[in-house]
C-alpha cells in the first residue's frame, strides 16, 4: 500500500529484535525439525491477529471452472492518518457513494480501517497459486504502521493449503504489506516449491538500500525461488476449455505492479493488488492515492481495468476493501 522511508527503517530495528525472540522461542519448541510456516505460526506469531471488522470473512470462496479462488484475510485495522489525506482529490459525493458500498472501511474521526487480504487461486490436483502474502509477523517491514502479526499462516491452514502445495507466489508489487510473508525473518522462503513471481519493472526500479530489496528479493535470489517476468505472462495450465491464469501489468500505484487474471467456467475474476485500495476509487476511479508512485498511469491503469471489467462481466477481487469479491456493475445500484 506505500512504503515509507521512516517506518522502514524503524522496522529494521524490529526485524531484528523480532529474530532474536523467534529464535529463542523456536529452540524451546524444536522447531528446527518444522517447515519455516509452521515454525513462525508455532510460535505465536499468528494466533494474535487482529479481528477482522464485524461480518468480514476471514475465508471466502468463488469458483471459476475448475478454477477454486479463495480470499484470504490477513488483518484488518485502520491505516495511519485520515481518509481524507490519503485520498485528497475526493469530494463528499464520492465519500458518500464509498461510504455506502463499503462502511467497514469508515472508522471514527475519518479513519479508514482497510482489509490486507491475499488470494489463492487452487486448480484440481490441489495446487495453489497465492496471490501476495500480506503484512507478515510482528516485526516484519509492515510492523511500523500495519496491523500485525498478520494472520495467513492459520488462514492457509483452515483452507486446508500446506506450503508444499504452492507452486507460484505473485507478488502483485513490493510493497510491505503484500510481502510479509514471503520469508522467515531470517530470510528462507516460507514456500519452498514456489516461483516467486514478481515483474522485472518492480524490481528494477529498487535502490540498493530499499527494505524491499534487501527484506525479500535478495533472500529469494539466493535460494534461486525469484522469478521475473515481463509484461504479459500466462501463468497456469489449462484447468478446462478457456481456464487461465495470466499475469497483466498495471502499473502506477508502483512502476512494475501486475494484476491477475483468473479465466474458467465461461467467468472473469481479476485480483486488482492495489490498482485501486479504496472504495472511493471504485466510485471516483480518477480519484489519486497519496501513495502512488506515477498517479497519472494509477489512474490511466485503473480506468482501463474497470473500463474492461465492466465491458466484460468481471469480478473484481480487492486487497483492502472490506468486502473481497465484487461486480463493477455493482457499484452503481449499491450507491445510488
Amino acid at each position: 500500500m506505500n512504503d515509507d522511508p521512516a517506518a522502514a527503517a524503524a522496522a529494521r530495528s524490529a526485524v531484528a529484535a523480532r529474530r532474536r525472540v523467534l529464535r529463542g522461542a523456536l529452540a524451546v519448541a524444536g522447531a528446527a525439525a518444522l517447515h519455516p510456516l509452521a515454525a513462525v505460526a508455532g510460535a505465536g506469531v499468528a494466533a494474535a491477529a487482529p479481528a477482522p471488522a464485524s461480518g468480514t470473512s476471514v475465508i471466502a470462496v468463488r469458483r471459476f471452472g475448475r478454477y477454486e479462488v479463495l480470499a484470504l484475510l490477513d488483518a484488518h485495522g485502520p491505516f495511519p492518518g485520515t481518509g481524507q489525506a490519503a485520498f485528497p482529490e475526493a469530494t463528499d459525493a464520492d465519500w458518500a457513494r464509498a461510504r455506502r458500498l463499503d462502511p467497514a472501511a469508515f472508522g471514527p474521526g475519518d479513519t479508514w480501517e482497510p482489509d490486507f487480504r491475499c488470494y489463492a487461486v487452487r486448480r484440481p490436483g490441489g495446487r495453489v497459486t497465492l496471490v501476495d502474502t500480506g503484512i507478515g509477523p510482528v516485526g516484519s517491514p509492515a510492523s511500523g504502521w500495519a496491523p500485525v502479526p498478520g494472520r495467513l499462516p492459520a488462514v492457509l491452514a483452515r483452507a486446508g493449503i500446506v506450503p508444499g502445495d504452492v507452486e507460484a507466489v505473485v507478488l502483485t508489487h513490493l510493497h510491505e504489506d503484500h510481502y510479509g510473508w514471503s520469508v522467515t525473518p531470517e530470510g528462507v522462503p516460507v514456500f519452498p516449491e514456489a516461483r516467486y513471481l514478481v515483474q522485472h519493472a518492480e524490481v528494477a526500479a529498487l535502490g540498493p538500500t530499499r527494505t524491499a530489496r534487501t527484506y525479500v528479493v535478495e533472500p529469494l535470489l539466493r535460494a534461486g525461488r525469484l522469478h521475473e517476468v515481463d509484461g504479459r505472462t500466462p501463468l497456469a495450465g489449462p484447468a478446462g476449455p478457456g481456464s487461465a491464469v495470466t499475469l497483466l501489468p498495471t502499473p502506477g500505484h508502483t512502476p512494475g505492479h501486475q494484476s491477475v487474471l483468473v479465466t474458467g467456467g465461461g467467468g472473469r475474476l481479476l485480483i486488482t493488488g492495489d490498482v485501486l485500495v479504496h472504495a472511493v476509487q471504485l466510485v471516483a476511479p480518477g480519484v489519486r492515492y497519496l501513495y502512488e508512485a506515477d498517479p497519472a498511469t494509477a489512474r490511466r491503469s485503473r480506468e482501463h481495468l474497470l473500463a474492461e471489467a465492466r465491458r466484460t462481466g468481471t469480478v473484481l477481487a480487492t486487497a483492502h476493501l472490506n468486502r473481497p469479491f465484487i461486480h463493477p456493475w455493482a457499484v452503481d445500484v449499491l450507491t445510488h
